[in-house]
C-alpha cells in the first residue's frame, strides 16, 4: 500500500490543528461526556433546561453528553494516525491492551460502584480497531486471510460488548480505509455514525488537523493521556458513589 498526502475539505488556512490539539479537543469533550453522564444527571443543575429546539428541551446534561459525542470519531482518526506513523507497532497495539486492562475496573465502577458491569471501555474498541488496521496492511496481497483476520475481530467486537461495540470496530476501518479521502470519510463516516449524528461534527476539528505532531512528544506526556482515562473514570465514580448516590 502507498499513502498519499492527506487533503483537507477545508483550505490551509484553517488547518491550525496539530496531533496534540485534536488530542486536548478530544480528553476534554470526553470529560464534559463523562462528568455529564455521572455527576450532572444527579444534581438539580444538570437538568435545567438551557433552551428549546423543534419542540425538544435541551438541558445542562443533555447538552454535556452531545458535546461528548465527538470525542470517539476524534480519537479514532488520531488512532489511524498512529497507526500509520508509529515506529513500533507491538509497542503502541500493547499499550493499548494494557490501558484496557487498567482501565475496566474504574470503568466498572464509575457504572455500577462495584467491580462488574456488561460492558467492557473504550481502549479495547480502540485495541481492535487498531488490530484490523494492521490486518487489512499485512494481508494486503491476500484478501482471503485479511477477511478471515477482520471477521474474527468482528467476532470479539460483537461478543466483547465494548464501548461503541461492533459498530466503533467497523468506524476504525473505516476512517483508515479512507485516510487519504478525507470528503469521503467525513461523509462515509457520519453516515456510518447516523445512530450517533452529534459525533458527527467531529470532523470539523479533524480536517483542521495540520498533520504535524503538536506539544505531546515526550514519553511522560503520551502517557499523561492514557493514565487520564482511568483516573478520571475513578474520580467521577468516587465522586458520585460517595457524595451523589446513596
Amino acid at each position: 500500500m502507498t499513502e498519499k498526502q492527506n487533503l483537507s475539505i477545508f483550505p490551509q488556512k484553517m488547518q491550525i490543528l496539530s496531533g496534540s490539539g485534536l488530542k486536548m479537543i478530544a480528553v476534554i469533550v470526553m470529560f464534559i461526556d463523562h462528568y455529564s453522564a455521572h455527576i450532572l444527571r444527579y444534581i438539580p443543575l444538570g437538568g435545567k433546561t438551557l433552551f428549546t429546539l423543534f419542540g425538544r428541551k435541551y438541558a445542562v446534561y443533555t447538552v454535556g453528553r452531545d458535546i461528548g459525542r465527538i470525542a470517539f470519531p476524534i480519537f479514532v482518526f488520531l488512532l489511524a494516525e498512529g497507526f500509520i506513523h508509529t515506529h513500533n507497532r507491538l509497542l503502541y497495539a500493547r499499550n493499548l491492551a494494557l490501558f484496557a486492562l487498567i482501565s475496566e475496573l474504574p470503568w466498572n465502577y464509575v457504572h455500577t460502584g462495584n467491580m462488574s458491569y456488561e460492558k467492557q471501555n473504550v481502549y479495547f474498541t480502540l485495541l481492535l480497531g487498531f488490530l484490523g488496521m494492521w490486518v487489512i496492511e499485512y494481508f494486503w496481497e491476500n484478501r482471503a486471510l485479511q477477511f478471515a483476520g477482520l471477521l474474527a475481530l468482528f467476532v470479539v467486537a460483537y461478543f466483547l460488548k465494548a464501548d461503541y461495540g461492533w459498530k466503533g470496530y467497523i468506524f476504525c476501518l473505516l476512517m483508515y480505509l479512507l485516510r487519504n479521502e478525507r470528503a469521503s470519510q467525513a461523509i462515509v463516516g457520519s453516515c456510518w455514525l447516523y445512530y450517533e449524528w452529534k459525533a458527527c461534527f467531529a470532523f470539523i476539528p479533524i480536517n483542521m488537523y495540520n498533520g504535524k505532531r503538536g506539544f505531546v512528544k515526550s514519553r511522560i506526556l503520551k502517557y499523561a493521556f492514557y493514565v487520564f482515562y482511568p483516573a478520571h473514570l475513578l474520580i467521577l465514580g468516587l465522586i458520585r458513589f460517595n457524595y451523589l448516590v446513596k
